[in-house]
C-alpha cells in the first residue's frame, strides 16, 4: 500500500486484482448498499479499518470473511473520491504496513 504512485486507474486495479491484491473498500455499508460493491473488494468503513487492521488474524476472517493482511501484503484501498482512501493509506503506514 506504499507505492510510489498511491492512486490507480481503473484498469490498474483490474490488472492487479488478478495478481491477488487485497482491495478494501472504506466507504460506508450504506454507499456500498446504495452505489453497488466492487467486485472481489471487502468493505471496511474508514471509521473500523485501524480497528480492523489491529485484529487478531481469526478474529478478522470472522468478521470480515477475507485472511486478514500481513504487514507486506499488497493492498489497495478505494471510496468514492479518493480521499477516504489516502486515509486509509495513511492509517495502515501508520501501522507498520509498507
Amino acid at each position: 500500500c506504499a507505492a510510489a504512485e498511491p492512486n490507480v486507474s481503473y484498469q490498474e486495479l483490474k490488472d492487479l486484482k488478478k495478481a491477488n491484491v487485497l482491495h478494501i473498500d472504506v466507504r460506508e455499508r450504506w454507499e456500498i448498499d446504495r452505489f453497488g460493491k466492487i467486485p472481489e473488494s471487502i468493505n471496511i468503513p474508514l471509521g473500523e479499518l485501524m480497528e480492523a487492521l489491529k485484529m487478531d488474524p481469526t478474529e478478522f476472517k470472522e468478521q470480515y470473511n477475507q485472511k486478514m493482511p500481513s504487514k507486506s501484503d499488497p493492498v489497495v484501498f478505494s471510496c468514492l473520491a479518493g480521499t477516504r482512501s489516502k486515509q486509509a493509506l495513511g492509517f495502515a503506514m501508520s501501522l507498520g504496513f509498507s
